[in-house]
């Protein structure tokens, strides 16, 4: 969670939530200077869980629409990759996220932050076949260079928008769509068979 006037952090903070997104985030907004009213709202849109992207996605819309605001969505895996840039100027990044059911999200970034593929959900041996950056960022990037071998230097890292302006600026879309990363695993549920009497 961050504000920014231009491009000055003038108040944020980072927050791990396990559960408990739709409570906490409303507050949060509201410790923020000026009850963080802005005129542009960037939002996480994954990949991510379905319940803390939905519930971004969500509030971030209903603010844009109080307060006449524009809203961009950028991908945590994006941002991830440019905090590690911020420390490893000019290197190719790997950023790797816990994803779902055992699965990592992976998204592999040039030089310059653009990706090089779109971002998977995926085996962490897939993931590690894929990956070949020098430097692998994100939630499992040590699980990921212990995969590896040696020669890869991880940075355990999470999405933090307090590091928003690391991202580049094609790395902000407008009117963003939820990337939940996995498809639904939910199932329609089947009829039970009727007894004859």
């Amino acid at each position: 969670m961050a504000l920014f006037d231009g491009g000055l952090l003038i108040g944020g903070t980072f927050a791990m939530l396990g559960r408990g997104h739709a409570e906490r985030l409303i507050p949060m907004i509201e410790a923020l200077p000026g009850h963080g009213r802005s005129r542009r709202i960037a939002v996480d849109a994954g990949p991510g869980s379905f319940t803390g992207i939905r519930v971004g996605l969500a509030a971030a819309r209903a603010l844009a629409l109080a307060w006449d605001a524009a809203v961009e969505g950028y991908s945590s895996l994006a941002l991830v990759a440019a905090m590690a840039r911020a420390q490893h100027p000019g290197q190719a990044i790997d950023a790797v996220m816990t994803g779902g059911h055992g699965e990592w999200f992976f998204q592999a970034f040039d030089a310059d932050g653009a990706a090089l593929a779109p971002s998977a959900s995926c085996s962490p041996e897939a993931a590690a076949a894929m990956s070949r950056a020098p430097v692998v960022a994100g939630s499992q990037a040590a699980a990921l260079a212990a995969l590896r071998g040696g020669g890869v230097e991880p940075l355990p890292l999470w999405p933090d928008a307090r590091a928003l302006g690391a991202l580049p600026a094609a790395a902000l879309l407008p009117d963003p769509i939820a990337a939940y990363g996995r498809a639904p695993d939910a199932q329609v549920p089947r009829t039970s068979a009727s007894c004859n009497q």
